[in-house]
């Protein structure tokens, strides 16, 4: 998966992310009569001081920090199941040694029922990929609001020690 198509994965599980609220800005009050020049200059000091603790950057838009699993359906099974049923049912009537209309009835035995195994097996492998690319997104989408939450939490001690109520 390239780069760009990672990145708007992981915007789309941000944006779509369900506790979308425990990562909102914070609020910022002048506790100690902070002209609103000094405000910006302390956020600004304090913005580069979270970023550089907690290794996370707010201003960049987030990206996947591991590639996601395939997607590709598997295809197939139903096809598969049939040959291998139709093979299975030939050789099952020969060997019982009944007559051709035998051996075409256990033929077409095997094939209805290998198209059914093999369509189970194929849906089965679908749900699982589905259910890895699910387990994924939870995965990147906790690791986002970590580091988020890890940022502000600096962010916040920053400006509180310089002297602003922070909420």
């Amino acid at each position: 998966m390239n780069v760009v198509h990672t990145t708007i994965v992981a915007l789309a599980l941000f944006l779509a992310a369900p506790n979308l609220g425990l990562c909102q800005d914070l609020m910022v009050y002048p506790a100690q009569g902070q002209t609103p020049e000094q405000t910006e200059k302390d956020k600004f000091e304090c913005y580069n001081w979270a970023k550089q603790q907690s290794g996370f950057d707010p201003m960049q838009i987030p990206t996947a920090t591991t590639a996601p699993p395939s997607t590709q359906a598997q295809s197939g099974g139903v096809a598969k199941g049939a040959l291998r049923g139709g093979a299975a049912g030939t050789v099952i009537g020969a060997a019982t040694g009944g007559s051709k209309n035998d051996l075409r009835r256990s033929a077409r035995i095997g094939i209805v029922g290998g198209a059914v195994a093999g369509g189970v097996r194929r849906s089965s492998a679908n749900k699982q990929k589905e259910a890895e690319r699910q387990q994924w997104e939870q995965q990147e989408s906790d690791k986002y609001f970590n580091q988020r939450n890890n940022y502000n939490r600096a962010y916040g001690a920053c400006l509180e020690g310089k002297g602003y109520t922070v909420k």
